[in-house]
């Protein structure tokens, strides 16, 4: 079964973008017979407002772009949680201490090399003193570990996609701040 889902954060109103993400999402739920997902990306506790979720749910609701389910993030972080944890011992997050600035400096001496710009992993080099050092200095986060090798799905606009995942970074999928 196709699930397709739209997830802003309200940390504003929506926008023609916006807009645009949903419309196609809810264009394949409906062609396929699918579901679409309203997903609230709620984590940025400071900027997030209900006036906003109320504004994007009435904004969806004029256009027409009616979902079949909704979920919020923050109402999901215990199983977040549990599901990072099970992540981190099968060895697939690793934590990282990097910098933004740090960060920056690596890609743009890869693109000087006329490398691409992808991460290369030194957090899973880090022995666990090294580690609690930095600890020491700043607050670590923590990537996925993705598979070298060739992943392959059947998109809904695109069809068949292929994509050696060496030459992407190992995303980001808990922050500094624990989200």
């Amino acid at each position: 079964m196709t699930v397709t889902r739209f997830a802003p954060s309200p940390t504003g109103y929506i926008h023609v973008g916006n807009l645009r993400t949903a419309l196609m999402n809810y264009l394949i739920a409906r062609k396929t017979g699918g579901t679409f997902v309203l997903r609230l990306d709620d984590t940025d506790q400071e900027r997030s407002k209900q006036e906003y979720i109320d504004g994007i749910k009435q904004d969806l609701d004029w256009l027409g772009l009616h979902w079949d389910r909704i979920e919020q993030q923050s109402l999901r972080l215990d199983r977040y949680a549990a599901v990072a944890d099970e992540l981190r011992t099968s060895g697939q997050l690793y934590e990282v201490f990097e910098t933004p600035v740090e960060l920056d400096l690596k890609r743009k001496k890869l693109l000087n090399m006329g490398k691409p710009p992808v991460y290369d992993r030194a957090g899973l080099a880090l022995s666990e003193a090294e580690k609690d050092q930095l600890r020491a200095e700043r607050e670590g986060y923590w990537r996925f570990r993705l598979d070298q090798a060739r992943t392959e799905w059947v998109d809904g606009i695109l069809g068949p996609v292929s994509i050696d995942t060496a030459s992407v970074s190992d995303p980001v999928l808990i922050r500094a701040d624990g989200q």
